[in-house]
């Protein structure tokens, strides 16, 4: 049951995105800020744990979830560090997320050999 409430989530979350997309003049990159100033947002009100752990990696795949990530590392960052915290958290949390994205998507390109679109 959870794999299908986690695709259910997942694909509403995309579906809603789609249609901000395709219903807005909003860019790309501009709905993807959205998306994840928003799970950082819920994540500050409490809201996102919640829904995590109803959706499990519906909620936590998606862009919200690197949201409520980069929050989290900052809110745990400034009760250890401090100030400082509000630097070093974000990054620290989202490290691994990041590495994983860059290098696979670096494989990707090696193995399949992309063509520029003319």
């Amino acid at each position: 049951m959870d794999y299908i409430i986690a695709f259910l989530v997942g694909g509403v979350i995309c579906a809603l995105v789609q249609i901000l997309l395709d219903k807005t003049k909003l860019m790309p990159g501009r709905v993807m800020v959205i998306l994840v100033c928003s799970g950082a947002v819920l994540g500050a009100l409490g809201i996102y744990d919640m829904f995590q752990d109803f959706a499990h990696a519906g909620a936590s795949v998606p862009l919200l979830g690197f949201g409520n990530v980069l929050w989290t590392g900052v809110r745990e960052a400034v009760d250890e560090q401090g100030f400082i915290g509000l630097f070093l958290g974000g990054f620290k949390a989202g490290a691994a997320g990041t590495s994983a994205a860059l290098i696979f998507g670096w494989l990707a390109s090696v193995i399949f050999q992309p063509k520029m679109r003319k």
